[in-house]
């Protein structure tokens, strides 16, 4: 069949009123041969690569070569190769190098280019023989969507200077949308009275992060790195209007961005009493369906989502657990909070375990720190975000230089943040200086629930989160030589520490929860 097809190819391309005179462009017997050569190879079982997509079956192959070799009046055959797709999620990428030049020849294995995507940088190996004729996509930070041309091969080296004014077809290249017409400016109305000017806050919240399909905002991948690196998140989650080419986030964007808390505090200071109800957005009403209601999620509720979610995905997630025995601790805790007024707020049994957890960074100040893609840093102070409320009213504020505090201290902190929750009208977050930029490392406490043991997710740029369960009696063996009895009851409760395996192995996080049980068990090491 094949030798019939290459035959036939080679046959209709003659004069019907002059047979033995071929006409200019056919393909020539030489042609048909190797063609008919490459076309077996395949059948073989071969495994091709075109335009982003692995085809593994013969048939498949053999249709995508009849589609995209083309012999044409001025060009010899030829295949327009497309942005690979490298990865299950890849939809655009970048060129950051060619390795290969144009006229220059290549074998089956040999790095064409390397891709940059959101996330790596991926080598993009040939997958038979041929020649570079023609370099559709220079080297540079310009997004190219899977399957948009980026270069021309041919078999014959002789072939690669037919190509060297090249314009690939307007089908090949997507079609930008028209933009939407602008709408003529509306005539102000006449005022009575010019009022003061008000300074107004650039418009972040407003500005619409450029997207391609499916959603995904382009960004570069040291934007990326540099919104996890500040504490914003993905960028997915951000409103950053890019300066790049085609809208594209740099990192530049990223550094400038600012937080729309922080752009609305000022705002805020100049609008009346009577104004400030109509700021806060009520949450949305369910929506009730056939057979369920749909709950709106306000927007601090998809950023926390959306950020727990990407953690969960990237960071390589490891979980180490250790019981510890409270007696000691509580003991301390009813000492302290009996030299205290009345009036004054106790001590708890988390605030203990704040402060051992700060101690154990310093005995182990490795876990102290964050991944950034080509080191690590290992922070000077241990600030402690500390989970609190559930829902939508889920927030973490942040404990400062834990380490650096007393017992006191960091209980009126907590204690602050919490009030600061609860007195936050509906709709709207709580504000102040504990509920700015992230932390070093989380703890979180669900013994209030009863639930003994939990595997907290990671945020990043932290490396640690640490998740405490309910304070139980157990009974265990008892240790004391001198008693007589066999079992003794204790308090305990279940510590567990996630992770991230690429700043912090087994064996830092072993020592560090085994800090963390030494400092909690001996409590009055907290003290020195």
């Amino acid at each position: 069949f094949l030798f019939f097809l290459c035959f036939s190819s080679g046959r209709s391309s003659f004069s019907p009123t002059s047979p033995t005179t071929p006409i200019k462009g056919a393909m020539s017997t030489a042609s048909a041969s190797r063609f008919f050569l490459s076309s077996s190879r395949r059948l073989a079982g071969s495994s091709l690569v075109r335009n982003g997509s692995r085809i593994n079956t013969p048939a498949q192959s053999l249709l995508l070569d009849l589609n995209q070799r083309r012999w044409m009046t001025s060009y010899p055959p030829h295949e327009v190769v497309g942005m690979p797709s490298l990865s299950p999620t890849m939809e655009a990428g970048t060129i950051a190098k060619w390795n290969k030049s144009e006229g220059e020849e290549f074998i089956a294995g040999d790095i064409l280019c390397e891709v940059e995507t959101d996330k790596a940088t991926v080598d993009f190996e040939a997958q038979d023989d041929g020649v570079i004729a023609k370099i559709l996509a220079d080297a540079g930070p310009a997004e190219i969507q899977c399957g948009e041309p980026i270069c021309i091969t041919v078999e014959e080296l002789a072939d690669a200077g037919a190509f060297k004014d090249y314009v690939v077809e307007a089908s090949a290249a997507p079609t930008p949308e028209p933009a939407a017409a602008t709408p003529p400016p509306a005539t102000p109305e006449p005022v009575a009275a010019p009022a003061p000017a008000v300074a107004t806050p650039p418009p972040v919240a407003a500005a619409t992060a450029p997207t391609a399909e499916g959603g995904r905002v382009v960004a570069s991948p040291l934007a990326h790195k540099l919104a996890k690196e500040l504490g914003h998140g993905p960028i997915s989650a951000l409103h950053i209007t890019g300066s790049g080419p085609n809208g594209r986030v740099i990192a530049a964007d990223v550094r400038e961005y600012i937080p729309p808390a922080a752009t609305e505090a000022p705002a805020a200071a100049v609008v009346t009493e009577a104004a400030a109800p109509a700021a806060a957005t009520p949450p949305s009403p369910p929506i009730p369906g056939d057979g369920y209601t749909d709950y709106p999620l306000s927007p601090a509720a998809l950023e926390i989502a959306s950020q727990l979610a990407h953690s969960k995905q990237n960071v390589p997630h490891y979980y180490l657990t250790v019981d510890i025995t409270l007696d000691s601790l509580l003991d301390l805790r009813s000492t302290l909070n009996g030299s205290l007024g009345k009036e004054e707020a106790g001590i708890s049994v988390n605030d203990l375990l704040i402060k051992a957890a700060a101690s154990a960074m310093k005995a182990v100040p490795s876990a102290n720190a964050s991944w950034m893609e080509s080191s690590v840093r290992v922070y000077d102070t241990v600030d402690v975000n500390v989970v609190v409320g559930s829902g939508d009213a889920l927030y973490a504020p942040v404990v400062r230089n834990v380490g650096g505090r007393g017992l006191k201290s960091i209980s009126d902190e907590v204690n602050a943040a919490v009030s600061a929750i609860d007195e936050a009208e509906e709709g709207v977050g709580p504000s102040g200086e504990a509920f700015g930029p992230m932390g070093t490392f989380t703890i979180m406490n669900l013994g209030m629930y009863g639930i003994k043991s939990c595997a907290p997710i990671i945020r990043e740029p932290q490396a640690c989160a640490l998740a405490l369960g309910a304070i139980e009696n157990r009974i265990v063996p008892n240790d004391d030589p001198d008693s007589e009895e066999i079992y003794k009851q204790v308090t305990m409760v279940t510590a567990t520490l996630s992770c991230d395996h690429r700043v912090v192995d087994g064996a830092v996080g072993a020592q560090w929860l085994g800090a963390f049980k030494s400092h909690a068990e001996n409590p009055a090491t907290l003290l020195l």
